[in-house]
């Protein structure tokens, strides 16, 4: 009897590997790209959200600044009410502060200047955008100022007061009056940053001399 060694593959198990080899790729290719849609398709998620951080961190950096030495007085207030002309010609109340050193969002024309008056507006279909020009520049009382759009995903500005009286925050969707006819500088912006059919609020304590109001 005779023992026949090193039997080798015949063609058919050899056909078999193959297919069963193809049939595990065709599955990993279709688990990959279903993990490579489901991953993109939460990507622009991660980056909204990240669009908003970074937004919300930018605008409390500048005011945090504007309401340092030099830019305001130890008794003065770092964001104050002013009417500033827009280059659509509009004349509007905005919240205004002086950054000494600009901000990186700022292109100048030559060099940068510093002592720069900004003030925040909110523009449907625009977002929110910066306005910005110096003091040192000649034509800064005839001219309006430069404008820069902050964030184009933002899609409502809103306004919060602190009640003392009662002890609770109060939204407005504009600016508030005083009884005395005078305007009043919230406590709070609330921004509203939309996505498609993803929306994300965000709330920027502004700077004050006062005592007594909490920060957020």
């Amino acid at each position: 009897m005779s023992i026949r060694g090193n039997r080798g593959f015949t063609l058919l198990e050899i056909m078999l590997a193959m297919a069963l080899a193809a049939l595990v790729l065709v599955g990993l290719n279709s688990f990959i790209f279903s993990m490579g849609e489901l991953w993109g398709r939460g990507g622009d998620v991660r980056l909204f959200d990240r669009h908003v951080r970074a937004m919300s961190r930018y605008l409390e950096s500048e005011l945090r600044q504007a309401s340092l030495p030099p830019a305001v007085a130890a008794d003065d207030d770092a964001v104050t009410l002013r009417e500033v002309r827009q280059e659509n010609g509009r004349t509007d109340d905005l919240l205004t502060f002086v950054l000494p050193d600009g901000s990186r969002l700022m292109t100048w024309p030559e060099r940068p200047l510093p002592d720069v008056v900004c003030s925040l507006a909110f523009r449907s279909g625009e977002g929110l955008l910066l306005l910005w020009h110096s003091p040192l520049e000649e034509k800064f009382t005839s001219d309006p100022p430069r404008e820069t759009v902050i964030s184009p995903l933002v899609t409502a500005l809103a306004y919060d007061y602190y009640d003392t009286e009662f002890k609770r925050w109060e939204t407005e969707s504009d600016l508030r009056q005083a009884a005395t006819g005078e305007i009043e500088v919230p406590q709070r912006l609330r921004l509203t940053f939309t996505y498609q059919n993803q929306v994300r609020e965000s709330l920027i304590a502004l700077p004050t001399t006062g005592e007594g109001l909490p920060s957020f």
